[in-house]
């Protein structure tokens, strides 16, 4: 208890539930004195938050800061090289323009590709009276170009804030570092695409599209699983810090030190919690994880037996190989009366069909 008597400027311990500090730093960069322009002034607002509202005898810091660039005022440089940052700027826009002529073609080849999807689905629809399934659906959608289009409006917005920062406009680093980042990762993630072209590098590509919907599935019902544990182990932590601490279990982390962190202050919690934590790393590491690779695996052997027999895998690779002319024979040509862009095959599906009918 505080005494009645302590003066209202103390601090009461036992009544505080939080405190916060906020100050100020300024500083300055004197690095871009050498050019001709005035040097970047920086303020940094600095929060000290001390939390005490569990009261449980442990107080939670928290520092939080954020950073405000701007040209100094009242400066006066003289004697120095001016500073060209035009060029760069000039490169930012042509990065800009680039990617912009980019995304326009990827859109026109994604728009390309559902029509043609479309047209494909109305086929069957009324000629073989089949209906088309998801999976050829989707090999009219280029996965790639859509990777292309996300990458290019990432790097097209972290370029428009990278010329607003080199301008002193913003000083959202931070928030261009991730655009620019993810796109740039998006980058490199769609140069895979050309390994595709090569029969020993595509396996990869094979697997990862084939095993997808797999995994999807493992992963929704294995999810439940895992959630289970985490509001389960809500009761020695709050949940986000039980499912970093579960998911680096399973990838290997020192086990060791989560089992010691269990101190035995109670029987029934250290019981449970020893429990807990077997069930959870035998039911994950030893059957979850090596389901995981199996169903991978699996799929991997699949296309590799697939590759070397060359049998077609679906309706629509069988469709496809019944057209064997080649693209000077003039059966690909356009005809806005006869239909978009399926003529030449659907004809020669159909002369296909009557010869198998014929000689039957």
């Amino acid at each position: 208890m505080c005494n009645a008597s302590v003066k209202t400027s103390a601090l009461c311990l036992s009544r505080m539930l939080s405190v916060k500090i906020t100050f100020v730093l300024k500083s300055i960069n004197l690095q871009t004195v050498r050019y001709r322009e005035l040097p970047d002034c920086y303020d940094f607002t600095v929060i000290i938050t001390f939390d005490n509202q569990v009261h449980s005898g442990r107080i939670k810091i928290n520092l939080e800061n954020d950073v405000n660039v701007d040209e100094c005022r009242a400066w006066k440089v003289t004697g120095a090289p001016a500073r060209n940052i035009h060029l760069t700027v000039l490169f930012d826009c042509l990065i800009m323009v680039t990617c912009i002529a980019s995304f326009a073609l990827c859109t026109r080849s994604v728009i390309n590709g559902i029509q043609l999807q479309f047209e494909y689905t109305v086929y069957c629809k009324k000629e073989c009276d089949n209906r088309v399934p998801w999976s050829d659906k989707l090999e009219f959608l280029n996965g790639w170009y859509i990777l292309i289009m996300v990458s290019d409006v990432l790097t097209i917005i972290g370029s428009i804030l990278k010329i607003e920062i080199q301008t002193k406009v913003l000083t959202s680093y931070d928030v261009c570092s991730i655009f620019l980042g993810t796109g740039t990762m998006f980058v490199w993630i769609g140069v895979i695409r050309y390994m595709g072209y090569f029969r020993k590098y595509n396996i990869l590509i094979l697997t990862m599209r084939a095993a997808f919907p797999n995994v999807i599935r493992f992963i929704c019902c294995a999810g439940i699983i895992y959630m289970s544990y985490c509001f389960c182990g809500w009761i020695f932590r709050t949940l986000n810090t039980v499912s970093e601490c579960l998911f680096s279990l399973i990838n290997g982390d020192d086990m060791f030190a989560t089992f010691q962190q269990m101190k035995r202050k109670s029987t029934l919690v250290w019981l449970f919690s020893r429990v807990y934590l077997y069930t959870f790393i035998s039911l994950f590491i030893y059957m979850i994880l090596n389901l995981f690779i199996t169903i991978i695996t699996d799929t991997y052997y699949r296309i590799k037996k697939q590759q070397l027999s060359g049998n077609l895998t679906s309706e629509l690779h069988n469709f496809m190989s019944v057209c064997k002319d080649l693209p000077n024979s003039g059966m690909y040509r356009f005809d806005e009366s006869k239909g978009f862009f399926l003529n030449g095959c659907i004809t020669r599906c159909r002369k296909h069909q009557e010869t198998l009918s014929s000689e039957a």
